[in-house]
């Protein structure tokens, strides 16, 4: 079995409405130390580290949660979030972790972990305002999926899933932000894979799993979020464990325990619109 503690979009920097972002690097610190404790295999960042203003303090802020970081006994496994690339380029980012930023497959023995790491930026300028997928990065999952010979965690900032986001103090009025506009090709690379499939994301700060063609999606709440606890920060980091099933478990203010099983196998596709199957007959 393989231990994952991860921990998603701890927006460091100023308070706002609905982030607890003065808290960030005191609860930073109580994840590394939780983490060192329970001794994962590795550890798992899945962005958004900060709150953007500016590139120069976005760099000091991102060197601040660096620092803390580097406290962490595992290895330490990192994605950019759309708040990490307002202002740093993926370079910038490169060079305050001191870590690689490009996709790639990670060996954890019985299961593997795909590090989507995917383009986050989110262009803010009409009409297109929202995210775009590279090619790149779709024929990267795509291709990756095609190889894959033993279960699979896809991680990225970003979930794909489609999933529903009413509730959602962020995205129940924008869900056009809450996904890429290209998630059903997505969806459709990743139902190449001849092995189990499971998926992790951060961005939408809550937790959540959905299944879609036998692979479950699940999205874990960010370590300074409110808006699920009344103001105070969820204080929210996880444990996956990889076996024969999928043991997910969030601590803090807003805990969540899920235990899935992906299927090898992908479901029978939808049975077609009805008004299309009448003109058929």
């Amino acid at each position: 079995m393989t231990r994952i503690a991860i921990v998603t979009d701890i927006h460091h920097g100023a308070p706002s409405h609905t982030k607890r972002g003065d808290t960030a690097l005191e609860l930073v610190a109580q994840f590394v130390a939780w983490s060192n404790a329970q001794k994962p295999d590795l550890v798992l960042d899945l962005g958004d580290r900060i709150s953007d203003i500016d590139s120069q303090t976005d760099a000091r802020l991102e060197r601040e949660v660096a620092d803390l970081f580097a406290g962490l006994d595992a290895p330490l496994y990192s994605i950019c979030g759309n708040h990490d690339r307002d202002h740093l380029s993926v370079e910038d980012n490169v060079e305050i972790l001191g870590a690689d930023l490009k996709s790639e497959v990670i060996d954890l023995g019985q299961w593997q972990l795909a590090l989507w790491r995917a383009d986050t930026r989110i262009n803010r300028v009409a009409p297109n305002i929202g995210f775009n997928l590279p090619e790149a990065d779709l024929l990267w999952l795509s291709q990756m999926a095609q190889r894959a010979e033993k279960p699979t965690l896809v991680a990225s900032h970003v979930p794909f899933s489609g999933h529903s986001q009413i509730g959602n103090y962020y995205f129940q009025r924008n869900q056009g932000l809450s996904t890429y506009p290209q998630a059903e090709r997505a969806r459709a690379a990743l139902a190449q894979a001849q092995v189990p499939v499971a998926c992790i994301a951060g961005h939408v700060h809550w937790n959540t799993v959905t299944t879609v063609d036998g692979i479950p999606h699940m999205t874990q709440q960010s370590l300074t979020e409110s808006f699920t606890t009344c103001g105070e920060p969820a204080k929210a980091w996880g444990m996956m464990t990889l076996g024969n099933k999928v043991h997910w478990e969030v601590f803090g203010d807003d805990p969540f325990e899920a235990r899935v099983t992906p299927a090898r196998m992908r479901w029978t596709p939808p049975l077609a619109p009805l008004l299309e199957r009448l003109a058929a007959e």
